[in-house]
């Protein structure tokens, strides 16, 4: 196999750079041409991606759900090829401070709620999809308090999270919403001190990131693509560091049962519409 398989990836932060051409060299050592190119949003990249100019893309849970719109648009499909472990079985939380009276996501009436981004699946969209669960509505019994921080990238950083939770600590929210993960660390590096907040509300778990293969991707050697990157070792010298870069320590098969959640939570906002078109009236990627 000669033919080039061409990757597209969000350029989140500048090691992007560094881990994709690891991978490059990684994949060419092994006899498959892989290259790359670097979007600065997902939007651009999913819309490339069903259009034939890549034939993988690196999708946040977002970008996957776009994708799926757009292909069934089309009648054409994607395939979600592969996953990090770290991508399975996430969760979200709405967090207050512990010493406040909140006790129940309705107690939240009234109050300010701070998020992430308005493109952020894991600070925004699904913890926001839990209130409305919750029987609040999201426009008028909360005051919302949105951190802006990279959109167009899907709260593929840190940024608008650390934002919210900063904002919760300073008594600027009464509550902010973050993705597990970041709880963790931002009890680790003191933005939320270790027993200074307490978890109100916690989502079922769901999935994050996938590579998916385009409608033109040759399927034999997306197939052979996926073979070798399953077959990827952290006991390889080689592969440990890139994928230490990444965030994993191993990939696993492409799953889609659980970005349910957040595809209900798209067609409540009506982010996207069914045919993948960009809805969100204050979203400007």
């Amino acid at each position: 196999m000669n033919q080039t398989l061409l990757l597209g990836a969000v350029a989140y932060d500048p090691k992007v750079v560094t881990i994709w051409t690891g991978f490059r060299s990684w994949f060419r050592e092994r006899g498959l041409d892989l290259d790359y190119v670097l979007y600065s949003q997902y939007e651009r990249q999913v819309e490339d991606l069903l259009a034939g100019r890549i034939d993988l893309a690196w999708n946040s849970p977002l970008a996957w759900l776009r994708a799926q719109r757009l292909a069934r648009a089309q009648d054409a499909t994607v395939r979600a090829v592969a996953m990090r472990d770290t991508d399975r079985d996430l969760t979200s939380v709405v967090v207050v401070r512990a010493d406040s009276g909140l006790r129940s996501l309705n107690d939240l009436r009234g109050r300010t709620v701070a998020t992430g981004a308005v493109d952020s699946p894991q600070a925004t969209l699904l913890p926001l999809a839990l209130l409305r669960g919750a029987g609040l509505d999201t426009d008028s019994d909360i005051d919302l308090l949105r951190f802006d921080v990279g959109v167009g990238l899907h709260g593929d950083h840190i940024g608008g999270e650390r934002d919210a939770a900063q904002a919760l600590r300073a008594g600027r929210a009464d509550a902010a919403c973050l993705i597990d993960a970041n709880l963790l660390l931002f009890g680790r590096e003191g933005t939320l001190p270790a027993g200074s907040v307490r978890v109100l509300a916690q989502t079922e778990p769901y999935d994050h990131c996938n590579l998916t293969a385009g409608p033109s991707a040759d399927p034999a050697l997306v197939d052979h693509f996926g073979k070798l990157l399953l077959s990827m070792s952290y006991a390889d010298d080689s592969a440990r560091p890139l994928l230490d870069l990444e965030g994993l320590k191993k990939w696993l098969p492409g799953r889609t049962e659980r970005y349910a959640a957040l595809d209900a939570a798209i067609a409540e906002t009506n982010f996207y519409d069914p045919r993948g078109a960009l809805r969100a009236a204050d979203y400007r990627p």
